[in-house]
């Protein structure tokens, strides 16, 4: 019984807190929260007892979210300015919504005051489609101004935002797609790659590639295009210089380390035998195993391969109209050829698990310069995506 009243109990005071919170959204003004709260409280068993005081505070929000709303509205309307518009639309659009989440509820019955609670439905379509055409026509107009007027790249792209909205709410209207195009276009900063190669030593052309293979680095930058290969008819913003200014080879290493482990081992197994030589039997007559075990020994010989490569150098950005140099960032990559192989002398069940892995290999060519070099290309591509997507112009 004393479960049962404490269950009880919890139960109330999640259900209180959880119409405590709704009634607080609804007593600072959060209506639509308020509202969101209460539909999906609702949603479950609105003929629930205990879900009537949901259904107050959902008609009492829903109430003065629309008066809220209304007076919005005509205030904006009366104020005349074309920005207004959107605010306009979208309250339009928020007032549907609003209708649309409580519709699927109705009728909702208050039971103490013997009525059913009271929603004034509107339609609103008339409204939403006369907002959304002004709307688009006043856009249309501002963007299409802002392209022909533009004086920087950040109008091309407030008008390539206009443009998107329009193509949201009005899809197909007139060229908006040609021009979402051209804004786009004019918007990007284009930057031009060059790679200098100040060491020394022959960079492998293929890590060159890989390098000012931009389509690799899985870029998303709206605004920003980088070109390894530089386009004729592609008039560049910016350059960004990769400059290799030193690689490092070590020598080519094979250290050796011995090791000698011993350990008790099973070895098999025998039966036991009393003091007369006979074997020990167990209470149902079954013969008596025990293990064997033996001490064994072993001399363990490992032999690591090392091998490493240092490049260093450094990436340089430069606005190609006033030739500025912007930012100047460090960058180095370091890749490590190491291989381990080992044999044994002895019974290599003396050894552990970590040592016995490396049994049976052999050494290896050590890679080429050339290859260590071009080893590196992933650590660089890695090091150098994380400068580009730190840039902004």
């Amino acid at each position: 019984m004393k479960h049962f009243l404490l269950l009880i109990l919890t139960i109330m005071i999640v259900a209180c807190g959880g119409t405590k919170t709704t009634e607080q959204a609804l007593n600072i003004g959060n209506y639509d929260q308020a509202i969101k709260n209460a539909v999906a409280k609702l949603a479950k068993n609105k003929t629930k007892k205990s879900k009537q005081g949901y259904i107050t505070i959902l008609e009492q929000a829903f109430a003065k979210a629309v008066v809220r709303d209304k007076k919005s509205i005509d205030f904006l309307k009366a104020d005349g300015n074309a920005e207004n518009l959107e605010k306009i639309y979208e309250t339009y659009l928020t007032m549907q919504n609003r209708q649309d989440w409580i519709t699927p509820l109705l009728p909702l019955q208050l039971l103490e005051q013997g009525r059913t609670a009271k929603f004034e439905m509107e339609n609103y379509d008339n409204a939403i489609i006369s907002s959304k055409e002004k709307l688009t026509d006043y856009l249309y107009t501002k963007s299409i101004n802002q392209l022909k007027n533009a004086r920087n790249k950040g109008d091309y792209r407030s008008a390539y935002d206009d443009l998107i909205y329009i193509n949201r709410i009005t899809p197909g209207h007139k060229d908006v797609s040609n021009r979402i195009e051209e804004a786009h276009y004019k918007g990007t900063d284009f930057v031009k790659v060059v790679m200098k190669n100040n060491t020394n030593q022959i960079i492998p052309k293929r890590l060159e590639s890989d390098l000012l293979n931009f389509d690799t680095y899985g870029l998303n930058n709206l605004w920003t295009v980088y070109h390894g290969t530089p386009q004729s008819n592609t008039n560049y913003d910016y350059e960004m210089e990769v400059a290799l200014r030193q690689i490092n080879i070590s020598p080519e290493k094979v250290t050796e380390r011995q090791l000698q482990r011993e350990k008790i081992v099973n070895d098999g197994w025998e039966y036991i035998k009393d003091s007369e030589g006979k074997v020990v039997l167990d209470d149902e007559g079954n013969k008596i195993k025990r293990d064997i075990t033996k001490k064994v020994f072993c001399e363990y010989y490992e032999f690591t391969q090392f091998k490493s490569v240092n490049v260093q150098g450094n990436v340089r950005y430069r606005d190609l109209k006033s030739r500025q140099v912007l930012e100047t960032f460090p960058l180095s990559s370091q890749y490590v050829f190491e291989h381990v192989y080992a044999n044994y002398n002895g019974d290599k069940r003396a050894l552990d698990t970590d040592l016995v892995r490396f049994l049976g290999l052999q050494s290896i060519p050590f890679p080429s310069n050339e290859q260590m070099v071009y080893d590196s290309g992933q650590d660089l591509k890695n090091r150098l995506k994380s400068i580009i997507t730190r840039q902004q112009f």
